[in-house]
């Protein structure tokens, strides 16, 4: 006689339906949630391409005066400069020994390719490459990185966290976002940093285990410059944008839109965000410019810290990767903590 068998007991906690417990359920809903985004997003952009006067656009590029394109350039070097010494945050915390220019030059590398295709090439596997073909062994990388990109996420929570919380940016009525939603937004964001900071400071527990690999938890003083120098960043960012837009929008206007175009950039996933960075800035500040004038500004700022940098990128891609089969003693191999 065959065994019936019972069966399975219901949830605890009320019963909830299996789908809605399963990991499948929730990748649904995020491919949902992208799906709704991405037919919002490309509704903006076909609705502004079609009503754009693309001539106007491009006489507005070709009109910049010299003054206000030095000054963009400027402060795009001093950005991605600043960018470049992240690492050294992530070499004064494992101990390794490579030098600065070479840590330097390699972030910038990285750096530059993350903007353009995405922080999956860049950030992450033109490091690993990079970095392991000068000795390092791939638990130091994976804490270099991992610093590193903590430096510019957390610095934008604190500085996104201060803009909205203090002077939110304002959002078209068919958003459906006021200005109470991003003061609540930004007090989340700002307590997000804080709360790691405290944690680098009073946590007694200071590994954390990321892909098979012990992560320690850095000092409160290496977290504080972490935060200082990722919100630092944010800012000289924004600056090429409001010397771009002729500083005829005030700054934190310019710095919230910016982060704001961050977060759609990191939900759409497109590289670069090419396309979501111009329908972002276009849609909040052409009620206070001409569209094009904004467009136009957007596409500088896109010549000046993308673009121009990546060709020099490549360049110094070559030349490390020429170096690197040049036979040499691994510079960076000893390291002050363990290659787990």
């Amino acid at each position: 006689m065959p065994v019936r068998r019972r069966p399975p007991p219901p949830p605890a906690g009320g019963g909830a339906p299996a789908w809605f417990n399963s990991n499948a359920a929730w990748r649904w809903l995020r491919r949902g949630a992208a799906g709704v985004f991405f037919a919002l997003l490309g509704y903006l952009l076909v609705a502004q391409a079609r009503t754009m006067d693309w001539p106007q656009v491009l006489a507005a590029l070709q009109a910049y005066p010299l003054v206000s394109v030095a000054g963009a350039v400027g402060l795009a070097a001093a950005s991605h400069l600043l960018y470049s010494g992240f690492d050294l945050l992530g070499r004064r915390y494992t101990g390794h020994t490579l030098g600065t220019r070479t840590v330097m030059l390699l972030t910038f590398v990285s750096y530059a390719f993350n903007l353009n295709l995405g922080s999956v090439i860049g950030g992450v596997a033109l490091r690993y490459r990079l970095y392991s073909r000068l000795g390092l062994g791939l638990g130091v990388i994976t804490r270099v990185t991992s610093l590193s990109m903590l430096a510019n996420w957390m610095g934008y929570l604190l500085l996104a966290g201060l803009v909205f919380g203090l002077q939110p940016p304002g959002l078209p009525a068919a958003w459906g976002l006021g200005a109470l939603q991003l003061r609540l937004m930004g007090a989340g964001l700002l307590a997000l940093a804080l709360a790691y900071l405290g944690a680098c400071a009073f946590s007694r527990q200071r590994t954390v285990h990321l892909r098979g690999h012990a992560v320690e938890l850095p000092s409160v003083q290496l977290a504080g410059l972490q935060l200082t120098m990722g919100a630092a960043n944010w800012l000289l960012m924004s600056g090429i944008l409001f010397v771009l837009l002729g500083q005829r929008v005030d700054f934190f206007s310019v710095t919230g839109v910016l982060l704001l175009a961050a977060i759609a950039g990191v939900i759409s996933h497109v590289p670069g965000s090419l396309g979501v960075l111009e329908a972002v800035f276009v849609a909040l500040l052409s009620p206070r410019l001409p569209a094009h004038e904004v467009l136009a500004a957007v596409v500088a700022y896109r010549i000046v810290y993308y673009f121009v940098p990546l060709g020099i990128a490549i360049l110094v891609y070559l030349l490390l990767e020429a170096r690197a089969h040049q036979p040499a003693r691994p510079a960076g191999a000893a390291v002050k903590r363990g290659d787990q």
